[in-house]
């Protein structure tokens, strides 16, 4: 039977992951902070999906817990999805080193921490498949999300530099470029509906792109053209809008 290794899996977009891969019949290991919340997932799985869980409780921005939270799993996953991060607060993140501090280590430093770990296990191996939730917010800084920005550019990076050691190992490494989802830390904000995925829609093609393998994906397909005139923008243009 094969595993998957949730991180973040309290998030909108995870628990969508969750409930496709207990339909084909994954064991799945639910990682997230808050205890209460996994217990209330894993009996939800279960129930409906006849599958096992388990959980554990996993922090991303307690560094040092880490190896001994991956070396305390039951199994090796054969999957692992990385879906932790938070969106924070701009305007407090430019006056407040540790907000400033925290959306960077959420989104950034505390992923590359533990799939650090996951990358030399599965290269142990020769095989399994990483799958990162990036953000199309790192492909061009702006006055309204620099910061959280910055953080999904250098794990976009980090994915890529990880898929192309790890592609002569046998591991795939997929970066996923969300745009607008809807979900639990984008419910205040006013999304443009056109643009704008379900958690369940993010799910299911992300699934899909690693069964096929593929490097990269953008969600929705129309974020790879829009973001591709945003990055073309010279910057004497650029620098003078209020984006």
């Amino acid at each position: 039977m094969k595993s998957a290794l949730i991180l973040g899996a309290s998030s909108d977009i995870a628990n969508a992951c969750s409930e496709l891969l207990a339909r084909q019949g994954y064991h799945l290991t639910l990682a997230a902070r808050r205890e209460g919340a996994l217990r209330t997932l894993k009996s939800d799985l279960e129930i409906r999906f006849k599958v096992s869980v388990s959980t554990q409780v996993f922090d991303a921005l307690d560094f040092d817990s880490h190896r001994s939270f991956y070396q305390g799993l039951s199994n090796s996953p054969d999957v692992v999805i990385c879906a932790f991060g938070i969106l924070g607060n701009q305007e407090q993140a430019e006056k407040d080193w540790e907000q400033c501090k925290e959306i960077l280590d959420a989104n950034f430093t505390g992923a590359v921490s533990i799939l650090n770990i996951v990358a030399n296990d599965m290269a142990s191996k020769g095989s399994g498949t990483i799958i990162g939730i990036s953000s199309v917010a790192g492909e061009r800084g702006r006055m309204s999300n620099y910061v959280y920005g910055s953080a999904k550019a250098g794990f976009t990076t980090y994915l890529s530099g990880l898929r192309n050691r790890l592609h002569k190992k046998g591991v795939n490494v997929l970066t996923v470029k969300p745009g607008f989802v809807q979900t639990k830390m984008t419910e205040n904000l006013p999304l443009p509906k056109p643009l704008t995925a379900q958690p369940e829609q993010v799910a299911k093609a992300i699934l899909k792109a690693a069964k096929k393998g593929k490097s990269e994906i953008y969600i929705l397909g129309i974020w790879r053209w829009i973001m591709l005139i945003i990055r073309n923008i010279p910057e004497f243009i650029f620098k003078k809008l209020s984006l």
